[in-house]
């Protein structure tokens, strides 16, 4: 594999790249099962499923509670600061589209070590940071987003099935050649 210089795209092709993104994922996510077209409102919704994990996947797409009493309820949220109305910066190497943001507004030289460094560490980043948790007085778990969403949510708390649920949902399912050398 090999990298080469690219001029920077600009903002319409990112766009246009991240909306062919967003259409592809979401096919793969209904052939899969995962979800289903909701054709009166023209999104996706998650369809009850038989198997587990299809499950536990569609729940944490669609932010709903995936186990226990308040399963296929909407995640509770805490929203400490007023909703935002706009965007307060507009830029024109970020696309967002349905949910589906693009960033391409890094580079780096071959011989920017420090920054290529920086960028790895970034994007093998876990998931979900541990200091950010806690444990509440009542067992339920609360998560600090990194930055709030556009409806003022600062956190958002699960009971602790549901938070195992969510986190089992990140795991990516093992190819059949590790499965084969498992055997």
């Amino acid at each position: 594999m090999r990298f080469h210089r690219v001029k920077a795209p600009g903002l319409k092709e990112l766009t246009k790249l991240v909306h062919t993104i967003s259409h592809r994922v979401a096919r793969f996510l209904e052939r899969r099962g995962l979800l289903e077209r909701d054709e009166e409102d023209s999104y996706l919704t998650l369809d009850c499923l038989d198997e587990p994990m299809h499950q536990l996947h569609g729940h944490a797409i669609t932010y709903r509670i995936a186990l226990g009493s308040q399963q296929g309820r909407k995640v509770f949220t805490l929203q400490t600061i007023p909703p935002s109305k706009a965007k307060s910066s507009v830029s024109t190497r970020v696309a967002n589209i349905a949910g589906f943001s693009l960033h391409a507004g890094v580079a780096a030289e071959a011989y920017q070590r420090n920054k290529l460094e920086r960028l790895c560490r970034y994007i093998s980043r876990p998931a979900v940071s541990e200091n950010r948790l806690t444990v509440l007085s009542n067992g339920n778990i609360r998560y600090q987003l990194k930055t709030p969403y556009r409806d003022g949510a600062t956190h958002v708390i699960f009971e602790p099935l549901d938070f195992v649920a969510k986190l089992a949902a990140l795991i990516p399912k093992p190819t059949t050649a590790w499965m084969q050398e498992v055997e």
